[in-house]
């Protein structure tokens, strides 16, 4: 349960070096940069750095040649000796950008000119039943002649007392779907009229040009530009995609340092200026503090102090969570309920145990499992799924306690011929669906339950030592006094119904009495341990009246936190009886319909329970145990730095 330990740094130097100070600091990639008036409390004088990087516009240049060229936006990792500076980037994106829209500029001009051709191609195949030459009907002095197409009830109401037509001639050319392409002939002075008339019936005109072909030759050369054009789109369209392939790695290289660098120059934006000197302050991981302060130390006209973290925890200093392979994937449920405070413990090694623990229990089936492990090593390799790598021990433990109740993909007597073959066992250690079996998965159940209890109480109070917190370590309802209260109770109730042994005495119901009042007063107590002089109630009436109802909370707590974790129990019972009612289908079934009904039964189970007991878990996890000892109200550790991919 390890938190890395993280330094606090105050740089000060003249406002000449702040542009290198801000890139060593980047570089480090540890650099957490926080206000200067967080950590000092006269700033009367200073002023913000005015800041602005001219390595924005270059990115804003890469990043729109990609965008044309149509390469995904992303930070790679570069080579070490990869250090252009400003001038090199600031012409590269010029020479990209002209590039990119050189290429995609005349794409675009070729897919508009086969569009168009395509267009044109399809209107001339509409009037191919004319044999004039189309210039010489749209040149007519005196008649004015309109191609185009309209609805077939439309044509219906043509000559019609409410569309009188007797002034134009019209033609049909072709009929397609609901439309018919047609033409009309009108004197010149009746144009407008007819216009109107057969706007009225949603007449849509064709745009024909000049052209001295008939519709059928124009057919003919149209078809033929479409397959040139169509031949030089896709030469082209190769070229940029050779471009892009052949390009693509220096392209992201640049984009990455550019951005990098006007990432780094943003710490510029934590600064604070006092004539020609600037402040800056922030937080360092211990491990990379003493490398980065030598590093800044270089500079003529730059201090840096530095001083613990622990020192400074009403500034609530980030936390930088450090855990071993084996239990680092677990991090992400740590991350998802919040980081701890610094000071606190990190849980991660807590939900690690527990969580592969009550999973196993509740998901014992060796071949489901089996199944659950091989689709978390899917879900982590092919798509990087955070929750792939913690189904994987998930899945192992599922084997395990599997093997355990003796559980294969539902068969509960599959590993009979281990345990009475080979072990030579007189039956598998564990009969789900006996009678007496039911009863002691629910003491047990309860039992563990109890036990994770004690466990988290113990780690608040270990917690709240390590923070300083005296009094809610002593007086809290998970600290001290609360733990003895539950212990004790759980001590007493379990001699009862178990053993037979009744320790509640007389002294030890006053312990258990005097642990219950210390929890009743624990915020007057606490303050006064604390040593806040206002730790006196304002009324006493007021207080025990408030806390009378507080403390029912708190023993309906301690009740139905230890219930919660009946649904151990319960889902150890219910993947059996889910399975029992999967093979009274096949055999109702049966024939040939037998095995594929187990095999979407099993595969409908596993993934139900899979999902289920991954929720029941975390739900015990968060609202059981973690509100016993755990705020996850912390700030993470952030220290500027792009997020880079694998490559």
């Amino acid at each position: 349960m390890s938190v890395e330990n993280i330094k606090v740094f105050s740089i000060i130097g003249h406002i000449s070096t702040l542009d290198e100070v801000v890139l060593t600091l980047g570089r480090s990639k540890a650099f957490h940069p926080d206000e200067v008036g967080n950590f000092f409390s006269d700033t009367k004088g200073f002023s913000r750095v005015t800041t602005s990087s001219r390595y924005s516009e270059p990115v804003t240049r890469i990043g729109n040649a990609m965008k044309e060229l149509g390469i995904e936006p992303e930070y790679i990792r570069t080579k070490k000796k990869f250090n252009p500076d400003f001038e090199t980037i600031d012409d590269f994106s010029k020479r990209l950008l002209k590039k990119a829209e050189t290429l995609t500029e005349k794409r675009k001009k070729l897919r508009d000119e086969y569009n168009e051709c395509k267009r044109a191609r399809e209107e001339a195949s509409h009037f191919m039943s004319i044999d004039t030459n189309i210039e010489e009907l749209l040149e007519m002095e005196y008649v004015r002649a309109v191609f185009g197409r309209m609805p077939k009830e439309s044509v219906a109401k043509l000559g019609t007392e409410n569309y009188n037509i007797d002034y134009l001639e019209f033609f049909t050319c072709q009929e397609e779907g609901r439309y018919i392409w047609c033409a009309y002939f009108v004197p010149l002075t009746m144009y407008d009229k007819a216009e109107r008339t057969f706007a009225r019936l949603f007449f849509e005109k064709s745009s024909f040009g000049s052209m001295e072909v008939t519709p059928a030759e124009l057919y003919r050369r149209l078809k033929s530009d479409v397959v040139k054009l169509q031949e030089e789109l896709d030469e082209l369209e190769e070229k940029i995609n050779n471009y892009v392939e052949e390009k693509r790695k220096k392209i992201l290289s640049y984009y990455t340092k550019a951005a990098e660098i006007n990432l780094f120059i943003s710490i510029k934006t934590h600064a604070m200026q006092r004539g020609d000197s600037f402040c800056l302050t922030g937080w360092v991981s211990e491990k990379a503090s003493e490398p980065l302060k030598k590093r800044l130390e270089k500079f003529k006209s730059v201090e840096v102090s530095m001083s613990n973290a622990k020192d400074e925890l009403k500034l609530s200093p980030p936390v930088k969570l450090k855990n071993c392979f084996l239990t680092r994937p677990f991090q992400f449920y740590t991350e998802m309920y919040g980081v701890p405070k610094y000071k606190e413990i990190d849980p991660t090694n807590f939900i690690a145990f527990t969580y592969v623990l009550l999973f196993g229990i509740m998901f014992g089936d060796v071949g489901h499992g089996f199944c659950v492990a091989i689709a978390g090593l899917v879900m982590w390799f092919a798509r990087r799924m955070a929750i792939g790598k913690i189904l994987v021990p998930c899945g192992i433990s599922g084997m395990v306690f599997g093997a355990l109740y003796g559980s294969v993909f539902g068969y509960e007597n599959a590993m009979d011929w281990f345990y009475k073959g080979i072990l030579h066992m007189e039956e598998k250690p564990i009969e789900v669906m006996s009678p007496v079996f039911i009863s002691k998965i629910l003491l047990i159940a309860v039992g563990l339950g109890m036990a994770l209890l004690c466990v988290a109480m113990m780690l608040n109070i270990y917690t709240s030592f390590r923070q300083g917190n005296y009094g809610k370590m002593l007086f809290d309802t998970s600290g001290v006094a609360g733990l003895l209260f539950y212990g004790m109770n759980v001590a007493g109730l379990g001699g009862l119904m178990l053993f037979n042994v009744n320790l509640y005495s007389v002294p030890y119901i006053i312990v258990i009495c005097i642990c219950f009042v210390l929890v009743f007063c624990r915020e007057p107590l606490g303050k006064l341990v604390d040593g806040n002089p206002d730790w006196k109630p304002e009324s006493v009436g007021g207080f025990i009246l408030e806390n009378i109802f507080e403390s029912i909370e708190v023993l309906l707590s301690y009740v139905s936190n230890t219930m919660s974790f009946l649904r151990v129990a319960a889902f150890v019972l219910v993947h059996a009886g889910m399975m029992q009612v999967v093979f009274t289908l096949a055999e109702t079934v049966g024939g040939v319909g037998y095995y594929p009904v187990v095999v979407f039964g099993n595969a409908l189970v596993c993934v139900l329970e899979a999902l289920l007991v991954c929720i029941q878990v975390l739900r015990l996890e968060y609202y059981e145990m973690f509100s016993r000892f755990y705020s996850g109200e912390g700030r993470p550790y952030e220290p500027v730095r792009l997020n880079l991919i694998r490559n």
